[in-house]
């Protein structure tokens, strides 16, 4: 805070996250509360208040400010100026300033507060079962903001004119819907309707959700319009409809998530500590990873050879009033196909989801910004968000300095954009992988959305070093001064982002692919940052990938390269890799290897991952990113002996290469000999964690920074934050920010910002 003052009349700016959470009313109350007279208003900035009253009073009422704000209320500055009295004899809440610059925050959408929930479950209450119930401290924000200040107006809510009882409510200080923009009841507000899969409605109102509830019960794939876009659900108990819809979505085995009534529910299917529980039950009510007790609720299907769940409580009345009437878990699944962001409205559902649903639960209030789910999950006793949209999106991250306007348009995978806006960092909600023409455009059209409610003048573009990315053709066609970064830098620029680190620091920065500044693909790498630049300390010893998209599908293709930088010719003699694949496919990976063609150059840890696992006994492919890495993580028994496998290190070229060789000659011995996968595994993570200690005490730097995919392992995050304590090292690694390629933009700007993007000779 500033200087204090002790004046009779002081002006107070406040910046932070005070728009829409009820933070006039408080102001309002808490200066009657201390008698003084003046006014608050929001501006594009903030919130402005004048106070006027006696010191000890404009003293009271300061110190309380933050110690009483809103609970979700969070206050970045408080900044004060002297002002001359104006003779005003009352306290009031006045309209927004609508001119200025525009640094007040776009709030993330956050669930249904216990107060609302007690509305619609109190029979004699108006809003009795009326599922888009909502008052400051919840609702949707983001999902249905048009521009700023956030007045009603400015929202997709615009269209409901509000009800004498509503206005009132409205209008009310006193009232908990004072200024909640998107008030209504069922006489003003939004209704349902359920339509069939031809676009025909069924039912209106609550018949609509009656008719929904029915149908899951009968097995039926539903579509339903939520807070920030279209979900599918279906009864998680039923094997049939679960193995339809992953035919219909295009999505064979990945994971889906659970949402279940409650957290007794929840409980009985999962093992939770407190902090979990925390976590599960906060206003941003995220999918929660969590370990699985195995329970005969929902059919195996839903997370097929995995031991956790993603398990989310209701956090709308909508979801509310849908799983009291159920009371048994459900699938909520994005409303897409593989690799195609969300649907957002009806039209675009009936279109895209038309092979996929059964039937729609649709609602007339236009959702303006899409927001999937966001993914939690609790390691090394933090919370790390994974995926960040509902709830967290698009909160800033705040840094010490100003900056001009950044756009940095992500990776090509898990992609989000980033924009700044002087000491802030605005991260975009998850928009997700680029491979299709649909998500191109949804990139573009976030990027656009953030640039225009912040009304920003950007002056310059990073993106991916990759040329061929979707987010580095998006980033030149701008026409703007562009700045590549190289993909490992940018993960280990967004924990110095996140954790405003000084530098120097050591960055791990461990994936699947990157293109590297030599044009192999990179993905095992070490570094140290400073502020003349990065240097590339260490990375694996290279190896051979045949094909890099289809290396990334097909373990066994990984493995064939790694054994073949191993044993040259004499792999195809082996019978896991005669056995792996037709003599046909030999022939052509012979000829590929022979003339080079689509052979690559890797160190990539993410493909070394996939080696190891497909060695070990995994499948030969892959039907979702990551799979045959986590399928090695989750064989782990719980080994407590301290075995490894031996990994040499040696000095090259300036640089420390880690030479996997004798590890894998051991692991191929191992498998020979009949060593458990299980005991394998463990070995193999203990390798990679002592590994890391070891390069550490190369480099003469105490910070450590962890980013990347591979670190999604819990096994090998926890284990090697563990041993480098132990070693006197201060650890940082992502947490509100994704550790994988959704944390990339965030680490663009960051970099650019920093002048860190650049390689030091």
């Amino acid at each position: 805070m500033s200087d204090v003052f002790s004046p009779k009349a002081l002006k107070i700016y406040i910046s932070g996250m005070v728009q829409g959470v009820g933070f006039r009313p408080f102001i309002y109350k808490l200066a009657r509360a201390n008698s003084l007279t003046g006014h608050v208003k929001n501006t594009t900035e903030g919130v402005s208040i004048l106070a006027q009253g006696n010191d000890e009073s404009i003293q009271t009422f300061l110190s309380n400010l933050r110690s009483e704000a809103p609970p979700l209320a969070r206050i970045f500055e408080i900044k004060t100026h002297k002002a001359n009295p104006n003779g005003l004899s009352q306290f009031k809440i006045v309209h927004s300033q609508k001119s200025g610059e525009k640094s007040a925050l776009i709030l993330p959408d956050m669930s249904t507060c216990d107060d609302c929930l007690i509305d619609i479950a109190e029979p004699t209450n108006r809003r009795y079962q009326y599922p888009f119930t909502n008052c400051t401290n919840c609702g949707p924000r983001f999902s249905i903001i048009k521009n700023l200040p956030y007045d009603r107006p400015e929202t997709s809510m615009a269209k409901f004119k509000m009800c004498t009882q509503c206005q009132s409510e409205y209008d009310d200080p006193e009232n908990r819907r004072f200024h909640a923009q998107p008030n209504a009841c069922p006489n003003c507000g939004p209704q349902l309707s359920f339509w069939n899969n031809s676009g025909t409605e069924i039912a209106q109102k609550l018949d609509a959700l009656i008719w929904t509830i029915d149908e899951i019960c009968q097995g039926k794939i539903i579509a339903l319009k939520g807070l920030g876009g279209f979900q599918l659900i279906c009864d998680a108990r039923n094997s049939v409809a679960v193995n339809t819809l992953r035919k219909r979505k295009n999505r064979p085995a990945k994971p889906f998530a659970l949402m279940v009534k409650n957290l007794q529910m929840a409980s009985s299917l999962c093992e939770m500590d407190p902090n979990e529980i925390s976590i599960l039950t906060s206003p941003e009510k995220p999918i929660l990873i969590l370990k699985s007790k195995q329970n005969v609720m929902f059919t195996q299907q839903v997370a097929p050879g995995n031991p956790n769940l993603g398990l989310m409580l209701p956090y709308t009345p909508l979801h509310e009033l849908l799983m009291s009437g159920l009371g048994f878990p459900i699938i909520a699944t994005s409303g897409n196909l593989a690799n195609e962001p969300i649907c957002i409205d009806e039209a675009e559902a009936l279109e895209r989801l038309g092979q996929i649903a059964d039937g729609y639960l649709i609602h007339t209030r236009p959702i303006v910004c899409p927001v999937d789910d966001s993914v939690v999950r609790l390691m090394a006793g933090k919370k790390m968000i994974l995926r960040r949209a509902r709830g967290y999106a698009p909160f800033p991250i705040q840094v010490k300095e100003g900056l001009s306007s950044i756009l940095a348009t992500g990776a090509h995978l898990k992609n989000t954009i980033t924009v700044t806006r002087k000491n802030q960092f605005f991260m975009s909600q998850h928009i997700g992988n680029l491979d299709s023409e649909l998500s191109a455009q949804t990139q573009q059209t976030v990027s656009q959305d953030l640039i225009q409610m912040y009304d920003l003048n950007v002056k310059s573009v990073a993106c991916d070093l990759h040329p061929d990315y979707q987010s580095t053709t998006f980033a030149k066609s701008l026409g703007l001064p562009l700045y590549p970064v190289q993909h490992h830098i940018a993960h280990i620029w967004s924990v110095i982002a996140e954790h405003h680190l000084p530098l120097p620091v050591f960055g791990l920065s461990w994936d699947g692919t990157g293109l590297g500044v030599d044009n192999t693909i990179w993905g095992s790498e070490f570094f140290t940052i400073n502020r003349q630049g990065w240097k590339r300390t260490a990375h694996l010893k290279p190896f051979k990938l045949p094909g890099v998209d289809l290396g990334a599908k097909e373990p066994r293709r990984s493995a064939l390269g790694l054994l073949f930088t191993l044993m040259g010719n004499d792999v195809f003699d082996l019978p896991l890799v005669q056995n792996s694949f037709k003599d046909f496919e030999l022939d052509v990976m012979k000829t590929m290897f022979e003339s080079g063609t689509n052979i690559h150059e890797t160190t990539s840890m993410g493909r070394l991952f996939d080696a190891v696992s497909f060695i070990s006994g995994y499948n030969q492919k892959t039907q979702f990113e990551g799979q045959a890495a986590m399928d090695l993580e989750f064989s782990i028994d719980d080994y407590s002996s301290d075995i490894s496998y031996p990994i040499t290190v040696h000095h090259e070229n300036g640089k420390h290469v880690l030479d996997w060789t004798p590890m894998v000659e051991t692991i191929l011995h191992d498998v020979n000999s009949k060593i458990s996968r299980k005991k394998i595994a463990y070995k193999f993570h203990e390798s990679l964690s002592n590994m890391i200690g070891v390069v550490s005490e190369l480099v003469d730097i105490n910070t450590i920074c962890l980013s990347g995919g591979c670190f999604q392992n819990k096994t090998l995050l926890e284990q090697t934050i563990h041993k480098l304590r132990l070693k006197n090292f201060k650890v940082y690694w992502n947490q509100d920010i994704p550790i994988n390629d959704g944390g990339i933009s965030m680490g663009q700007a960051a970099a650019l910002y920093y002048g860190g993007q650049k390689e030091c000779v």
